[in-house]
């Protein structure tokens, strides 16, 4: 009888194809994927380390589980509680220690190993033992022993391609919980890719912490392949209509990478560029070992070979020691490049980051405001994106329905959220749409009517769009 998984993803994307590989690597082993902890037989907890208040809103999550272990043991059902992801790298025997009712708390670079843990964890819980735990960085990497694909990813998804990070930013977790930066063989995500548009499909986002970064054993002879030569091999899979790729570092852009934004048409005119601050002040003491005016460089380069290249990019305010000029600097910066979208936080610690033992903390109430600042000028850059897309026709990857019924939801070139009425024939397909108007978050618009013979007049106009 199969058993049912439970996997809920905080945070990055990088998770979310974690995730879906947990999934993959617990078929074999009789477990079906499910929708809801209660009747859950295994339930993970996919972490994230990067927000505020991360690790105590696992516990608090824990809590709820454990209620929901405690009744599944009243009648007579065995749940297993996993913690995984980054917050179980970096709390590893606490999570234990703090929370009895977890069985098994594995890293980011260990879950490859899951059927093995939950065998363990069956055991010490039928002997009253302690949880297993495994945050180990393996010698030989995870990708090496993950089985092929179970099932369809669906018509947009993830592919990990790089993972780890070299950079040592002071104000971020990511090179403690991933570990250094390690590039998979170019053969190996390039057959990855392969089977995925063979189960449908048709847009795949590369994955990585620094993705550009990217240098992988070459698909053919020695060497090894960056970025912008990845993805263009990727370009030649039959089926593969649309390459996206997250997240960046500005130190990695090279000229490869730039070429490639230029050449193929299946790269996705939408980059996210995370430039954090504006102030070369501030940017040194992130240790992001580039400029302010680098950044802008870079940006220029881009649009110089991608006219419509869109930008977002990610902002961290009140940093240690920022002064009303270094803010100042970063919305002078903003408004420079122009993004279409961006996330902006305030600064708050991680513990065990340089940035954590900085001091010269920024008040919580400056910081608050100079948020409010930064957000209210982005919003306006992203409404005034949305509104320049108004009378435009775009090609539409339509992936869910909408919330009205005839509504389907999908997303453009630019990443942007595009509501239509269509039927759900259309789901999977990317169909051209006429944007009738642009939002805050999303844009609206009608499927487009091409070619008019008398047969085709006959029909509905979604019935006459062609994917």
């Amino acid at each position: 009888m199969a058993k049912k998984l439970f996997v809920k993803t905080y945070g990055c994307q990088m998770n979310v194809y974690d995730s879906t590989r947990m999934v993959d690597v617990m078929a074999p082993h009789g477990y079906e994927p499910g929708d809801s902890p209660d009747d859950a037989d295994l339930i993970i907890l996919n972490t994230c380390h990067i927000r505020e208040k991360a690790t105590e809103k696992v516990y608090s999550e824990l809590g709820r589980l454990r209620a929901l272990k405690d009744e599944a043991a009243r009648q007579g059902r065995r749940m297993l509680i996993g913690v995984a992801g980054c917050v179980a790298q970096a709390e590893g025997e606490e999570i234990a220690r703090r929370a009895p009712a977890v069985d098994l708390v594995f890293g980011p670079q260990t879950y490859h190993r899951l059927p093995e843990l939950v065998v363990r964890a069956l055991d010490r819980s039928l002997s009253g033992g302690t949880g297993v735990v495994d945050t180990d960085f393996p010698a030989d990497a995870k990708f090496d022993h993950l089985p092929e694909e179970s099932r369809s990813q669906g018509a947009a998804a993830f592919l990990s391609v790089q993972e780890g990070c070299d950079k040592f930013c002071t104000f971020c977790v990511v090179p403690y919980t991933r570990g250094a930066e390690f590039s998979r063989p170019a053969a190996d995500v390039l057959a990855e890719a392969r089977r995925m548009v063979a189960n449908g499909t048709v847009e795949i986002t590369l994955l990585g912490q620094n993705v550009n970064a990217y240098h992988g054993a070459a698909a053919s002879g020695g060497g090894t392949w960056g970025l912008g030569r990845l993805v263009r091999a990727l370009a030649d899979i039959n089926g593969l209509e649309r390459i996206r790729y997250t997240t960046s570092h500005p130190r990695d852009v090279d000229d490869e990478l730039v070429a490639a934004h230029r050449d193929i048409p299946e790269l996705m005119p939408y980059l996210h560029l995370p430039v954090q601050s504006g102030s070369d002040r501030i940017l040194g003491a992130m240790n992001r070992k580039h400029t302010a005016d680098a950044y802008r460089c870079i940006i220029d380069r881009l649009r110089d070979a991608r006219p419509d290249l869109a930008f977002s990019s990610d902002f961290i305010v009140g940093f240690p020691g920022e002064t009303d000029q270094d803010f100042v600097d970063t919305l002078r910066l903003v408004r420079e490049v122009g993004y279409a979208q961006a996330y902006s936080f305030k600064y708050s610690a991680r513990p065990g980051t340089p940035a954590a033992d900085l001091g010269d903390a920024v008040p919580e109430a400056v910081k608050a405001e100079r948020l409010t600042a930064l957000q209210q000028l982005i919003g306006a850059q992203q409404i005034a994106f949305n509104a320049g897309a108004t009378g435009s026709v775009q090609p539409v990857l339509f992936e869910r329905r909408g919330n009205r019924a005839g509504q389907l939801v999908g997303r453009g070139p630019w990443m942007q959220s595009v509501h239509a009425d269509a039927p759900d024939r259309l789901l999977g397909r990317i169909v051209p749409v006429r944007i009738l108007d642009g939002h805050a978050n999303s844009l609206s618009g009608a499927v487009a009517v091409v070619g008019d013979t008398p047969a085709e007049r006959t029909l509905p106009p979604a019935e006459r769009a062609i994917a």
